[in-house]
């Protein structure tokens, strides 16, 4: 983690959002994958995974996906 980024998760948008932004980012993959065609699809799908980036202060849909995760994961009752 880079050192701007230290206390990330302080900041990170709310698990409800989370889910809300990967469940969007899931369906949009599925329909790309069906119609690669659509750029309407294509310009949302790339909004959401701006979002997420923003929201989990990561710069890669990868890191992004994995950080909403987890702390999805963490705010679930025990």
């Amino acid at each position: 983690m880079t050192p701007w980024m230290r206390g990330a998760e302080d900041m990170m948008a709310h698990p409800d959002t989370l889910r809300e932004l990967l469940a969007r980012y899931e369906a949009l993959r599925i329909h790309i994958r069906r119609r690669p065609e659509d750029p309407e699809r294509r310009r949302e799908i790339d909004d959401v995974s701006y979002t997420l980036c923003v929201s989990t202060a990561t710069c890669d849909i990868r890191e992004a996906l994995a950080a909403a995760r987890r702390h999805i994961g963490a705010a679930e009752p025990t």
